[in-house]
């Protein structure tokens, strides 16, 4: 679809590079500056985005609505294009669960709008290769025809609304899940004053374990704030798999406890990390 006129919501750290994707695959890619900061418009301008200024002319004007945000926001954006009566393709390529896609799906359905659903694995498309988005249900092969070409590896897997949700849960559950359990492994560790016999133990017995934990720490700490929601996603998509969900309950914790460190810059030490976490848990 590259004559396709694309609303991107909303070009952050992630989603800018989505957006500056599905144009260099040929679409034409409009957001809305309303209500943003300053640092997103200077974002969405370096990536060639089109400002079409307010939510309501975005919609009015585009044929494809893309939303990448955080996943506390998914349903209400899927709510709010939906009472403006959208009827296109709309995109939600949120990290959500499964059950939340759906219910996103019913709300832009009630339009005439096509749902697909959408799961970003990887950092931020920066480079060939290192992304990927996954599209499942009635209009994923339109969907990923808005990447062909780009930096941003596009695929289509079998299931309807739901399963590309699922897929990206599955993968993070492990990801963002293991980190946070690295974390509070090193803040036990540190409250019972046994860092250094593990660290001796994991070079034994788990080579590369210590490095390990520091780049979750130092990567993880900056963007805990945004994992807050996430976890409590794929704790609900355990809970609709009949599964025990308090693995990443505890991980929401764990990054509920660091949300100070957000956009911090140069990234915190793992002993800063650490010490925020024992803190927190303190209260």
């Amino acid at each position: 679809m590259p004559s396709s006129v694309v609303g991107l919501i909303h070009p952050g750290e992630m989603g800018v590079t989505v957006g500056a994707a599905a144009r260099s695959a040929g679409a034409r890619v409009l957001w809305a500056s309303a209500n943003r900061s300053a640092q997103t418009i200077a974002r969405a301008a370096d990536a060639g985005l089109e400002d079409a200024g307010t939510l309501d002319e975005l919609v009015s004007e585009c044929q494809v609505i893309l939303s990448v945000c955080p996943p506390h926001a998914a349903v209400s954006v899927a709510e709010a294009v939906a009472g403006m009566g959208f009827g296109g393709v709309f995109i939600d390529a949120n990290a959500v669960s499964p059950d939340t896609a759906r219910k996103a799906s019913r709300m832009v359905e009630t339009t005439g709008a096509t749902f697909v659903d959408g799961g970003i694995i990887g950092p931020p498309a920066k480079a060939a290769g290192t992304t990927r988005i996954y599209f499942s249900g009635p209009g994923a092969d339109t969907a990923a025809a808005l990447f062909e070409g780009s930096l941003l590896d596009a695929h289509v897997i079998t299931g309807e609304a739901g399963a590309a949700s699922a897929l990206k849960m599955a993968y993070a559950a492990w990801t963002k899940g293991s980190a946070a359990l690295l974390i509070a492994i090193r803040a036990l560790a540190s409250a019972e004053n046994v860092e250094e016999p593990l660290f001796r133990e994991w070079a034994i017995s788990q080579a590369g374990l210590e490095a390990r934990s520091n780049q979750a720490a130092r990567a993880n700490a900056v963007k805990a704030w945004r994992f807050v929601a996430e976890m409590h996603e794929i704790a609900d998509t355990f809970a609709g798999a009949g599964l025990p969900d308090g693995f990443h309950r505890a991980a929401a914790e764990i990054y509920a406890s660091l949300e100070g460190f957000k956009d911090c810059s140069p990234p915190p030490e793992p002993t800063q990390v650490v010490a925020q976490a024992l803190k927190a848990g303190a209260r």
